[in-house]
């Protein structure tokens, strides 16, 4: 399918099957596309709407093509990559939460980017605070040997996304891409934290998910809009462990997180953000270190280190608040 064809097609409304998605995304991703054809069919697919097939034809499609992090023993090794495109502007709790739950015994390996529809993505701020996001594939490996968690900078990994990086930038709003991000961890860590924008994404995520053979999942959708598990409203959960789908609901005032507004976690640049981020691991406590904690404390659930969502959050509170 050439990339004219797949633009007249999600235009119209139509559907790609995992056969035409695969077939398009290997034109994409090696740039045999212009940026304004890139942009045109990233926006069409978007307007369309995009089903399970197109979201599993590109994953596979970038999985294939990404450089891998090997880590021995991975059975337990966790990534905390959401979709981003909430449109919120928070702080980068996600990859500050990836720390915390490293620092309390998990393996993580970190996938992110530079923020796309937000001042400051994953990338961003751990370059501000000081991370070399040029790491050899080896080196991530051994980061996350030796100290529990490494990074892994999508560009580096996935060198084809340089095709897209301007049609991206250029339209400015969430799109396919920032689905395919969180299902293509080079370490192919098989649990994971995915928060996600809109909860009308998770059946479909659960299903590709599922078809690439992951562990135990929790994607968290909360219901006042954060793609992060919420200190201030409910956040729903779909669980994935071991094939078998379930329903979660954490309440912040059942765990007694008593936070205090949603401004509070309002963000700004990368080196704003990262300066916050160094402040809380040096024990801090305020809405930003609630909500880390409340999001390591799903990594600590996924890894199995924990069965008790309570428990995992206390954990994680007494490493950040003991300056552990």
């Amino acid at each position: 399918m050439t990339i004219v064809e797949a633009i007249k097609q999600v235009t119209s409304g139509k559907d790609l099957n995992s056969e035409e998605m695969l077939s398009v995304m290997n034109v994409i991703m090696s740039g045999q596309s212009t940026d304004a054809q890139n942009a045109a069919f990233l926006v069409g697919l978007q307007m369309k709407g995009v089903c399970t097939a197109e979201v599993l034809g590109g994953a596979a499609v970038m999985r294939a093509l990404s450089t891998k992090v090997e880590v021995e023993n991975s059975p337990h090794l966790v990534d905390t990559c959401g979709t981003g495109g909430s449109g919120s502007n928070k702080f980068n709790v996600s990859t500050a939460s990836a720390f915390v739950a490293a620092a309390a015994g998990a393996k993580v390996a970190k996938h992110g980017n530079r923020g796309a529809t937000s001042k400051s993505g994953s990338a961003d701020v751990l370059e501000a605070a000081g991370v070399n996001l040029e790491a050899t594939a080896d080196q991530v490996a051994a980061s996350i040997q030796q100290v529990g968690v490494g990074f892994m900078f999508a560009p580096a990994h996935h060198s084809a996304m340089k095709h897209v990086i301007n049609a991206r930038k250029e339209i400015g709003i969430r799109t396919v891409f920032n689905l395919l991000g969180p299902l293509t961890n080079p370490a192919d860590a098989p649990n994971q934290i995915m928060g996600v924008f809109d909860a009308s994404w998770i059946p479909i995520l659960l299903e590709v998910l599922k078809s690439l053979g992951s562990n135990h999942v929790l994607i968290v959708a909360a219901e006042d809009g954060l793609d992060e598990i919420s200190p201030y409203a409910k956040t729903n959960v779909i669980q994935l462990k071991d094939n078998k789908i379930s329903e979660i609901v954490i309440d912040p005032k059942e765990l007694n997180i008593n936070a205090d507004k949603f401004d509070n976690l309002v963000g700004d640049d990368a080196k704003f953000n990262a300066d916050k981020m160094i402040n809380i691991f040096k024990g801090e406590d305020n809405d930003f270190s609630k909500a880390v904690c409340l999001n390591a404390a799903a990594g600590l659930i996924v890894n199995e280190s924990h069965q008790n969502f309570a428990d995992a959050y206390n954990n994680a509170r007494d490493h950040i608040l003991s300056n552990k």
